[in-house]
């Protein structure tokens, strides 16, 4: 698998995306199956990167980020024997992603605190409104034993505080 960084260019928003390969990363590029999930645009390429510093001696070796290039000897490499996605499932995925965007835009970010704020709202101690966080599954079951809907997000989630 390989982490790009990337940019949408109308806003400038920076996330990372993981592809099986360049080539892999270039098809959904032309497939305007890649959109923000800040802003929703498909107009997006390839930030500038850093480089792979290696960590101290005792930490283990960093993997180089080398593309279209046979491995020197000892060099750490991956190897991916998982089948390309249908193009279907690709393009729900795609439609999934961008409409879960549009609703956690649209909603409050309450971190851990989401039970506490999820019962605040249900019992009528704050005003009504979307929100996402974090619970546990035994969090999010007693909330649906009180009544209290909730729901996991379909897709994985980056909280607002771990992005660059």
């Amino acid at each position: 698998m390989i982490a790009f960084d990337l940019v949408c260019t109308p806003q400038g928003h920076r996330f990372e995306g993981w592809f099986a390969s360049s080539a892999e990363f270039e098809r959904q590029l032309t497939a305007q199956l890649l959109c923000c999930p800040v802003c929703d645009t498909a107009a997006v390429t390839k930030a500038v990167m850093a480089p792979n510093i290696a960590r101290k001696g005792n930490q283990g070796r960093a993997l180089a980020p080398v593309q279209n290039a046979a491995p020197e000897p000892d060099q750490n490499v991956a190897v991916s024997n998982q089948p390309e996605m249908p193009a279907e499932i690709e393009k729900v995925i795609g439609e999934l992603s961008r409409l879960q965007s549009r609703m956690l835009e649209n909603s409050d970010w309450v971190g851990n605190k989401f039970a506490e704020e999820a019962r605040a709202i249900h019992y009528g101690e704050t005003p009504t409104r979307i929100i996402h966080g974090s619970a546990s599954p035994d969090e999010a079951q007693a909330l649906f034993d009180e009544g209290i809907t909730v729901a996991p997000l379909p897709l994985p989630f980056v909280p607002p505080e771990a992005k660059n």
